[in-house]
């Protein structure tokens, strides 16, 4: 167990009940881990039960890392309480369920936080919890949203100035689809909330601005949010026809997930709708594959689709790094010398400190490109096409990263896989 994040959780836990030493609540435990979370800017919480009660782990930079331990008797009680936080069914265990956490941040930050090397907590923080039934009692996971107080425009999220600049053009446009992907904890969302942040600065009231989300993650001024409940029979596609009478100009839909929401969104695209939104795919070159797999006809790919920009986090090296010439730290990679994580008090002894995000932004203006859309080619040769016309992959960049010191090769191939080390 990482001592250093049980220690921080709980001093937390003590001012939490006035450094008393008598019984704890579900109450206190609950008010101290996510004091605990935000003041180590934790990007998750993860609650899981087992027989002795349940194992209470976080994510940091990326990566999970023990917290501390709940007994049996109070680790229901304490999903229960966050349950109620986020108003879900308390009483309904057997089924998965999901929304918005609603939560007092109660005592200032600052007099949890411990040491002064202790990193900052962020101003706002939105909070979502995801409940799963298991076979020793719920998983509860708890998801904080950093970004919607720390990265809120494109200048904050750490783009390439030629990527950022052309995101910032593209959001100008009328009418077509931008999709930003990756997998899940990549930063889609924090980056689609910062476009539609920018679009609203920019239109200053006179563009219409709806969102369909699932949930809705962060509250926009000026954008005219509403959530799904797929159990009312209020899903993505059937929101998205009728928005479409409401008089929209750019729509944000969370995330594409199934054929009749890829569908709507290009129609929308085509009918004079500016449509940003997420999907789940492993670069630019196969979002556009996986949307044809969907069945999206390519005449639609090749007309409403504007561009894609596809992610990745890696944690970026602390001050304390060496560099090193070692065949072995350089996991293959075709350079010299690089540099490797120490450890130290900052760093509290991992080597990293941060994340970078490395993206690569694929438009849809090439005619070779979108000749390839129309005779439906495959990722790679969508990807070649897309670097003849100027485009730079995330695994280019995160080799120029690698030799400037910025993150390792151990983080390159964590986040990449071991097969791009031998391409």
């Amino acid at each position: 167990m990482n001592d250093e994040l049980a220690a921080q959780y709980e001093r937390a836990l003590a001012a939490r009940q006035g450094d008393s030493r008598g019984e704890v609540s579900a109450v206190e435990i609950v008010d101290a881990l996510l004091t605990a979370a935000r003041t180590a800017q934790a990007s998750d919480i993860h609650l899981i039960p087992d027989a002795a009660g349940a194992a209470v782990f976080w994510r940091l930079d990326g990566v999970l890392q023990p917290v501390t331990r709940i007994a049996k008797p109070l680790a229901p009680n304490v999903v229960s309480r966050l349950k109620v936080l986020a108003e879900l069914l308390t009483y309904r265990t057997e089924v998965p369920q999901e929304g918005r956490l609603r939560w007092d941040r109660g005592a200032p930050a600052e007099q949890l936080a411990g040491e002064a090397s202790s990193p900052s907590p962020p101003g706002d923080v939105e909070m979502r919890l995801s409940t799963f039934p298991t076979m020793y009692g719920e998983k509860a996971v708890v998801r904080l949203f950093v970004g919607s107080g720390a990265f809120r425009r494109l200048d904050d999220l750490g783009l390439a100035t030629e990527i950022r600049d052309s995101v910032s053009d593209l959001l100008l446009e009328s009418g077509g689809v931008f999709a930003v992907c990756g997998p899940a904890g990549s930063g889609k969302t924090t980056t689609i909330y910062a476009c539609l942040r920018e679009v609203a600065d920019k239109s200053g009231g006179q563009r219409s601005l709806v969102s369909l989300e699932d949930p809705i993650e962060a509250a926009i001024d000026g954008v005219a949010q509403s959530q799904v409940n797929p159990a009312a029979g209020f899903d993505y596609a059937t929101g998205l026809k009728s928005l479409m009478r409401q008089d929209p100009e750019v729509i944000l839909v969370g995330e594409i997930r199934d054929r009749e929401t890829a569908e709507t969104v290009f129609q929308a695209a085509l009918t004079g709708h500016l449509v940003l939104t997420t999907f789940h795919a492993g670069s630019a070159a196969e979002a556009i594959c996986r949307l044809s797999d969907m069945g999206i006809e390519p005449y639609l790919l090749r007309s409403g689709l504007l561009a894609i920009l596809s992610q990745r986090l890696l944690r970026r090296l602390c001050d304390c790094s060496t560099e090193t010439t070692n065949e072995t730290d350089r996991f293959g990679l075709d350079i010299t010398s690089c540099c490797v994580p120490a450890g130290c008090e900052r760093c509290r002894g991992t080597g990293y400190r941060g994340r970078l995000l490395l993206a690569e932004f694929l438009r849809n203006e090439a005619t070779e490109l979108g000749k390839a859309i129309l005779s439906r080619s495959d990722a790679a040769d969508l990807e070649q096409l897309a670097v003849q016309a100027g485009m730079k992959t995330r695994w280019q960049s995160g080799l120029d990263a690698v030799a400037a010191g910025e993150t390792s090769p151990a983080e390159l191939i964590r986040v990449f896989g071991s097969s791009r080390s031998t391409t």
